[in-house]
């Protein structure tokens, strides 16, 4: 039914305070548990000593977390400050070169950091896609690509090219495959967009200019190359209104959450905890309920922070980059579930919408899943627990179209069509409630583990039914329901007009 179905206020009030209770119910078990397990012997190696003023130990598990934002800050500050004070004097001086000017000094703070191993390695990931480009096959240059990928995805390939140019310091062996992966992946986009240029081809340098911008070398986004090529070569170089207000908002937002994030984990050990299966088996259903979303929650805070630094810096060189991924808590769809825009907007553009069309067809959708989510799991590393995470996200995604597809035929169309739009809104946030947790359980494994992700879905659906099963679903609806109304009130904003009555007066199905 339409989107715009609307609920009674008083009704949204009360999803908003069960949500609420249930909320704090959840971090009460989970405070309670980090408070009384911090001197377990299990913790020793990922609670350390935090702040002194808290007089606490602070959850430090998340290695990614802590090299941006401790061990390794220092040092990516300099290079991303280094990097907007060389490209805007060199812009002002030469607005016509700016692309040159980004992929020199990137190129040069690569070959600084890594050596001339790493960048020979990188120009030879360049070449062989390039020479493939000129083919213009865009099968030729998938297989290229994904050989390349696979290269430093597989073993023995891998272990051999991270030799080469690995050993220097701590830090080199998560650049190299950062660095690598991204890399093989613009240089792909660049030969896709390539095949399909009319008149020609995009040079060398285009590739090397593209492939090199420094804030998005090592760590994405990515931001493919038909995009990218007409922003950076654009020379009329104008902020909108308040633009410049809005990018240091968004600064100081992010050294906010950061802030927050780092006393959040002086008192809530949320990494930690599932990583100790004695003391998760011990733990009450809604504690685990709270470990599983919260983790989701805390994954996608961490993209968009770390890709919010990197996009402020894309933003003050004129670029408009992919944005941060969509809150978990906003999700009840397979279908927009992503916690790297980038990469989503590479596979959507290249693979998934390619294959799928208009994603109405059952064969089609299998077959642009299945394809979307190969790459996906070469992108990842192939290992058993990257397997398990692409098939139960594959299928997911599917099973909603067959499930949308079976409901929208005779006689369950017809019920729908005969019901209000409010209770059709209720009935779909049932199923859409049971869908959130699926989306929970099919993510967590990936990011803590298949045994703990295997223990919240047994004590979930199984061991904790009726009660713990149907109140966290109960509690879910709730959240789900308020989503709706955000989306809801988004859509009004954005299409004020009444929509037109079909079907005998029906609105129009979103």
């Amino acid at each position: 039914m339409g989107i715009k179905a609307a609920l009674p206020r008083y009704e949204l009030y009360l999803y908003t305070a069960v949500l609420g209770v249930a909320l704090i119910w959840a971090g009460s078990w989970i405070f309670e548990a980090s408070s009384e397990n911090v001197n377990r012997k299990t913790f020793k190696e990922s609670v350390k000593p935090g702040w002194h003023y808290f007089g606490r130990k602070m959850d430090v598990t998340d290695f990614e977390w802590m090299m941006w934002f401790t061990t390794f800050r220092n040092h990516i500050l300099f290079a991303l400050t280094g990097h907007v004070i060389f490209a805007k004097i060199f812009a002002l001086i030469a607005p016509k070169h700016r692309s040159l000017i980004f992929g020199v000094y990137g190129g040069l703070a690569v070959l600084v950091t890594m050596g001339w191993t790493f960048m020979a390695l990188v120009l030879s990931h360049c070449i062989i896609i390039y020479s493939v480009a000129l083919v213009k096959s865009k099968w030729m240059c998938f297989a290229a690509g994904l050989t390349t990928l696979a290269s430093i995805k597989l073993e023995p390939y891998n272990s051999w090219q991270e030799a080469l140019v690995t050993g220097s310091f701590n830090l080199q062996d998560i650049l190299f495959y950062g660095g690598c992966g991204f890399s093989i992946m613009r240089c792909m986009s660049f030969a896709l967009e390539n095949c399909e240029k009319k008149d020609g081809n995009y040079t060398f340098s285009d590739l090397l200019k593209y492939n090199f911008y420094l804030p998005f070398f090592f760590f994405g986004p990515i931001m493919t190359f038909d995009r990218y090529h007409v922003q950076a070569n654009n020379t009329q170089l104008t902020r909108k209104d308040r633009e410049m207000w809005n990018i240091t908002t968004k600064a100081l937002l992010h050294l906010g959450v950061i802030l927050m994030v780092d006393i959040f984990f002086h008192y809530l050990y949320i990494l930690t905890i599932p990583s100790d299966m004695k003391l998760v088996t011990k733990l009450s259903d809604w504690c685990l309920a709270g470990l599983a979303y919260s983790n989701l929650v805390y994954d996608w805070v961490k993209s968009a922070v770390m890709f919010g630094v990197i996009n402020t810096v894309a933003t003050l060189d004129h670029l408009d980059p992919p944005q941060p991924p969509k809150c978990i808590t906003m999700l009840y769809v397979f279908a927009e579930t992503h916690f790297d825009r980038g990469i989503n907007d590479w596979l959507c553009k290249y693979v998934y919408d390619y294959i799928g069309g208009d994603h109405d067809k059952i064969f089609k959708e299998l077959l642009a899943t299945f394809c979307t989510f190969a790459i996906t799991t070469l992108w990842l590393g192939p290992c058993e627990l990257v397997y398990i995470w692409s098939f139960f996200n594959c299928f997911g995604l599917n099973f909603e179209l067959w499930v949308a597809k079976f409901f929208s035929l005779p006689p369950f169309s017809t019920i729908e069509g005969a019901m209000g739009e409010a209770m059709s809104r209720r009935i779909r946030g049932v199923f859409n409630a049971a869908n959130f947790w699926a989306i929970v359980l099919y993510n967590v494994l990936s990011l803590n583990s298949l045994d703990f992700a295997k223990l919240v879905g047994r004590r979930l659906i199984f061991k904790g039914f009726p009660l713990s099963t149907l109140s966290v679903l109960l509690v879910t609806y709730c959240g789900v329901q308020l989503v709706k109304e955000r989306e809801r009130q988004q859509a009004l904003l954005e299409d004020p007009e009444p929509v037109k009555p079909v079907d005998g007066g029906k609105e129009k199905a979103e």
